[in-house]
Order: structure tokens, then sequence, then C-alpha cells
């Protein structure tokens, strides 16, 4: 299990990066259209760099949904290999057989 900080933490983040998307893709816009002035760009990139660091969808880290596991992330079940074999094990996970020799 991760602690418990680090899983707020990220979903603080994921909250951020919900609420912040659309004026960062309003300025991101601005800030690459190429048709604009070089000062209007600038601005564009000043008003960008005011936003919260955390508003940033590339700050946020995949996380098992069961553990809160950050690595060997399945991203189509949302969990993490060590789940996935415990409830596969289990046979909590429909179409899912563990094979065993």
């Amino acid at each position: 299990m991760a602690k418990k900080s680090s899983i707020e933490k990220n979903k603080l983040r994921r909250k951020l990066a919900k609420q912040y998307a659309g004026r960062r893709e309003r300025l991101l816009a601005v800030a690459n259209d190429e048709a604009r002035s070089m000062e209007e760009r600038f601005e564009a990139r000043l008003k960008l760099a005011e936003l919260p660091r955390n508003s940033s969808p590339t700050r946020i880290r995949n996380r098992c949904e069961v553990t809160g596991r950050p690595r060997a992330y399945y991203r189509k079940l949302g969990m993490s290999r060590i789940a996935l074999r415990e409830l596969g094990s289990q046979g909590l996970i429909p179409g899912l057989v563990k094979s065993s020799w």
C-alpha cells in the first residue's frame, strides 16, 4: 500500500488539472499561434507560468486503484500487476485465468 499522502497529493493534482484545463488550453493556443504578435504570445506564456504547477496534466501519476502503487500500472485495467494477480487468483476479474502448472 502506498503512502496516504502520495495518494492524496495525486488526487489534488487530478482535481487541479481538471479545474484549470480550459484556461490552460486557451493560453497554449494563443502562445503557439504563429499568426499572433510576439508580445501577445509572450504575455500568454507568462500567464501560463502563473498557473499552479500541479494543474499541469503531466504531473499526474498513474496509480493503482486498489493499492495506490505507482509502478507496474496497467492502463487498461487501472491497477498494478500485483493487485491484478491477487484479484485474478481470487476469480474477481471476469475473463482472467491465472495460469498454473
